[in-house]
């Protein structure tokens, strides 16, 4: 049937496996430089802030710890949050406190801040209304912003603070 010889086990073989090496050898370190230029000029306009690589991120907004953030939205002139209390107790004396170089407010570093009688387990903070904040964002493409959630849960008298942050696009 078969003469015997398998293949790639005749003369000549193992110079067809060199050759073989030798060209893979040969694409690795000519487009492996390429490759590598190719990097180095991204990470040097990400750097000098040519390119941002936050624009390609989606929106988020997230809290620890015992509320939560349903939805939000930032325009030019404010940023609206919508927290949901999931403590498991109705929550006394809120106040959300926006950090952001763009947000109006007082005190250091210039929170903008909403304040609140209640809010029921379950329920979002301002019932319907999103809490809003006053931002000059005309211009920007992107927000980035911490918050902190001070509040007193029902029947107790020490209050307790959570923190959250904010990244979104700007809608036009």
């Amino acid at each position: 049937m078969g003469s015997g010889l398998r293949k790639g086990t005749g003369p000549g073989s193992a110079k067809i496996a060199s050759i073989r090496g030798q060209a893979a050898m040969e694409f690795f370190v000519t487009y492996g430089w390429a490759f590598l230029v190719i990097l180095v000029a991204i990470g040097a306009l990400a750097y000098f802030g040519v390119i941002n690589p936050s624009m390609f991120l989606p929106g988020r907004c997230t809290v620890s710890g015992g509320f939560s953030c349903l939805q939000y939205k930032v325009t030019a002139t404010q940023v609206q949050l919508g927290i949901q209390n999931n403590l498991g107790v109705d929550a006394d004396q809120v106040s959300i406190s926006l950090f952001s170089a763009d947000c109006t407010g007082s005190g250091e570093p210039a929170p903008a801040v909403l304040a609140y009688t209640a809010v029921q387990n379950g329920a979002p903070v301002n019932g319907t209304a999103l809490p809003t904040f006053t931002c000059d964002l005309v211009g920007k493409t992107r927000m980035k912003g911490t918050f902190s959630i001070t509040y007193v849960k029902s029947g107790e008298s020490l209050s307790h603070t959570t923190t959250g942050t904010i990244l979104s696009g700007v809608e036009r």
